[in-house]
Order: structure tokens, then C-alpha cells, then sequence
């Protein structure tokens, strides 16, 4: 069975990751959809929020699961015997500090990375941003899933 994982912290999953799972998932048997815990940041949305709208806007893919992980992404990796990292890389920038964090991990485990170029419609999107924009009034419906969009404007209201 082809497995990968697709790490990140999802704080909200944007249009942009929902691209790279999808397009992960049309690759591989299985996808990981790995929400990184951070102890040092503090999310708008906790873990267990995040897990859900991720669970719940890639339910139509059919083959991606969705965990939270604490620690080495190798770690994770070696757990569930997941050869493969999907990355979705935005512009050079993104490409020179994911090529550092490939190479540590492969030669920590030996755990490969596939770089999947973004879709040139998300290239600029980032959830700091989304959440940013979001939070002075702006209008970021067309850069998240609806349920997501929906969630987000709700906890901006609760603040």
C-alpha cells in the first residue's frame, strides 16, 4: 500500500493545502493528513478543531486520515511506516528551507519528500495571512473551504 503523509500545523487548512491533499491522495493509496502540534504557538483553532475541518472538508477524497503529531515528523513517519512527505512548495523561498528539512529527514530515516508545486491561484496564500486578512474584515471565502470559512468567522466573532 502507497502511504504519505501531509504535515502541517492547518491553522485553518486553506484552499491551498486542501490542493495538495487532493492531489496527494489521486498519488497514493493513503494520505496522512498530520497536524504538527507546536507547544510555543498558540493556534486560533485548537488540534482537535483543526483535525475536524480537515476531517470533514477531505471526506470526499475517501483515502486520507487525519492525526495530530507531537515531536520529529520522522518519528511520525517510522510509526506508520509512511516512506513519503508531500510538501507543497509556493514560491523559492518556501523551496530553500523545505530542501534543508528534506534532506535532515532523509538522512535521519530515510524518509523521502516530494515537492508538489503549488496551484498558481494559492501561491500567495498562507493561513497567517488568511487569518490576518480575515480578522481586519476582509473577504477570504474564495481562499477556504466553506465549512472552514464559515468556522473562521465565527471564532473571529468570538473574540
Amino acid at each position: 500500500m502507497r502511504r504519505a503523509v501531509c504535515p502541517g500545523s492547518f491553522d485553518p487548512i486553506t484552499n491551498g493545502h486542501l490542493d495538495i491533499i487532493a492531489r496527494a491522495s489521486k498519488l497514493y493509496d493513503v494520505v496522512h493528513v498530520a497536524v504538527m502540534i507546536n507547544q510555543s504557538k498558540k493556534g486560533l483553532f485548537t488540534i482537535d478543531e483543526r483535525m475536524e475541518l480537515i476531517r470533514e472538508v477531505t471526506a470526499e477524497f475517501g483515502n486520507v486520515e487525519v492525526e495530530s503529531f507531537h515531536g520529529l515528523l520522522v518519528d511520525f513517519c517510522k510509526q506508520r511506516d509512511i516512506p513519503a512527505i508531500v510538501k507543497g512548495l509556493r514560491a523559492v523561498s518556501d523551496f530553500d528551507y523545505e530542501l534543508q528539512m528534506a534532506q535532515m529527514n532523509n538522512g535521519l530515516s530515510g524518509v523521502e519528500t516530494l515537492f508538489v508545486p503549488t496551484n498558481p491561484t494559492y501561491s500567495f496564500l498562507s493561513s497567517s495571512l488568511v487569518k490576518e486578512v480575515a480578522t481586519w474584515g476582509g473577504d477570504v471565502a474564495h481562499l477556504l473551504p466553506p465549512a472552514v470559512h464559515t468556522a473562521l468567522l465565527r471564532r473571529l466573532g468570538e473574540r
